[in-house]
């Protein structure tokens, strides 16, 4: 059970502060339920969330340390370039990825895309729109994320992920 003033991720809408628990009973339900009140951090409103159903992707925000030891391992993760004719079988692959919610798959994914945009530049081309779309996608859900665990603005993610590869290269 999460309590009031805790970070949560909560499905594609990313990082949501817990702004309370209470029981609700909405029209057309039998009893009231307990629900979580969740305000989105990086976008507006207010939401109620079921707390007792588990179909719900909802997970606590990484701690700092893991989010330190997941930037650490980005140099060594090697993303598989994954090519397709057909924007819906793309959508599709990278969706699945998307779906967990996690920020190692999350890492995962954007290491390929990025490896795909590498392959196609070398053969002077250029990345699509379903590709731009899921890159984007990727990095928002991270940058929030880790800008939550690590206490900084989620613009100054990037940079902090820069320095800290370029730290541990030099060591």
């Amino acid at each position: 059970m999460f309590c009031e003033g805790e970070y949560v991720v909560y499905g594609d809408l990313g990082v949501c502060r817990v702004e309370g628990v209470t029981q609700r009973r909405f029209e057309g339900l039998d009893a009231a339920h307990l629900y979580y009140v969740l305000a989105p951090v990086y976008q507006g409103g207010v939401l109620y969330i079921p707390a007792d159903n588990p179909r719900i992707c909802l997970r606590a925000v990484i701690s700092a340390e893991e989010a330190n030891r997941l930037i650490d391992a980005i140099p060594t993760i090697e993303g598989e370039a994954f090519h397709s004719r057909s924007a819906q079988e793309l959508s599709v692959h990278y969706e699945q990825a998307l779906r967990t919610h996690d920020c190692a798959d999350l890492i995962r994914l954007t290491a390929s895309i990025y490896a795909k945009k590498q392959d196609l530049a070398s053969r002077k081309k250029r990345m699509g729109r379903v590709d731009e779309h899921f890159m984007k996608k990727a990095k928002d859900s991270l940058n929030g994320e880790f800008a939550i665990a690590l206490g900084i603005p989620r613009e100054d993610v990037p940079a902090y992920i820069s320095r800290r590869i370029a730290a541990h290269a030099k060591s």
